[in-house]
């Protein structure tokens, strides 16, 4: 025990030391414009519940209506946990993504690191953008296969890595739309690339699915190649206020998940409400024309808000909307600057983000007033 004692004091040391202590922060109404922290009302940047959805009383209903059948499933899916309901769901997302088949998972963590843990081996290749979240990057690792990370949004170096790669199977994965960055992966151009060299495409559209797509349904819809992506994987708690996440894909590599991906196999399903608010969340996104254009026009005026305020944006043309600072001390004290005035926005720092490019990171709703993000 003093040896783990020991370990324990210098390993917090060395967090203080370097700014990068994290501290739980009881928060309420966390998802809606305004959020209460310590008594305080404070105009809410730090939500990814992009449509305002989560708190919507259509949701509400739709969750309540679904617990009489229980508060929890009881069991993993391919025990006894597989309700009609899921079977229903599942039918319902093929048919919102255009694919043939789809598999809901508990979290999209569980998503990421279940699909690329279950697809790859030491035979396969995986190439994938420096900065996908750490659930991608984690899957990676997971799996065992040879690895290479491109630079963030960077064709030609990827078109070097697989080139140059002898694998017998290979595997671009990238984020859609990158949550620490509000940029967009060039979609277009790596199915061109993947067709090419002959290899499947993952794409992780939790940011943008709801937000893009004619009716939300993601970003690669939005540019026409979702028929050319292998793998679409998204989650249900941002734009759609839900909870979970999905992959939607042809039917031969929803059967290989469902009888290899350790993180379906190995955790209980999700509650009835749970997969009641899901259902109901495909409907309202489906038609929420109006708010993704709000949310839209908010992104443009704040991020030129922003700039105009001499914060560099990067490659943001999102709902989210960094504001680059650089060290990881300076971060904090801002946040905690624009807290005292109202406004609560997270300071990303490493690992989150890489070392020296610690930032704000804004993210909209289209529920935000034009007055909620004039104060910010």
């Amino acid at each position: 025990m003093p040896s783990w004692s020991r370990w324990l004091e210098t390993q917090r040391e060395r967090r203080d030391a370097a700014a990068l202590t994290r501290r739980l922060r009881p928060t309420e109404t966390s998802a809606e414009p305004l959020a209460r922290r310590d008594g305080r009302e404070l105009v809410n940047l730090a939500s990814s519940n992009y449509l305002g959805l989560a708190g919507d009383p259509r949701l509400v209903a739709a969750a309540q209506a679904a617990a009489t059948r229980g508060g929890g499933a009881g069991s993993s899916r391919l025990v006894a946990g597989h309700d009609p309901a899921f079977a229903a769901l599942e039918e319902k997302l093929a048919q919102f993504k255009g694919t043939e088949g789809a598999l809901v998972f508990g979290s999209g963590y569980l998503a990421n690191v279940g699909i690329l843990a279950s697809v790859l081996d030491r035979d396969a290749a995986v190439f994938a953008d420096r900065l996908n979240h750490a659930s991608l990057i984690d899957g990676v690792r997971l799996s065992g296969a040879e690895s290479h990370r491109y630079r963030h949004l960077d064709l030609d170096h990827l078109e070097s890595l697989l080139a140059h790669s002898g694998a017998a199977r290979k595997l671009i994965v990238t984020d859609s739309l990158f949550s620490m960055d509000g940029d967009v992966a060039p979609l277009v151009e790596l199915v061109a690339l993947k067709e090419r060299y002959g290899a499947a495409l993952l794409v992780d559209e939790a940011h943008a699915g709801g937000v893009f797509g004619p009716h939300g349904e993601g970003l690669a819809h939005e540019l026409g190649v979702a028929g050319q992506v292998e793998l679409q994987m998204g989650t249900f708690s941002k734009a759609f206020g839900a909870y979970g996440a999905y992959v939607a894909a042809a039917r031969p590599w929803i059967e290989q998940l469902v009888s290899t991906a350790r993180t379906l196999i190995y955790s209980t399903a999700l509650p009835p409400a749970v997969v009641g608010t899901i259902d109901a969340a495909l409907d309202l996104v489906h038609d929420a024309d109006a708010a993704r254009a709000r949310l839209r026009a908010h992104a443009e005026r704040f991020r030129a808000g922003v700039r105009a305020a001499g914060f560099d944006t990067g490659g943001s043309t999102t709902q989210i909307v960094p504001a680059l600072v650089g060290g990881s001390e300076r971060v904090l004290e801002l946040a905690a600057a624009l807290e005292e005035r109202g406004v609560l926005a997270v300071g990303i720092r490493p690992p989150t983000v890489p070392a020296g490019t610690a930032r704000l990171r804004f993210s909209l709703m289209a529920t935000h007033t034009d007055e909620q993000l004039d104060l910010a």
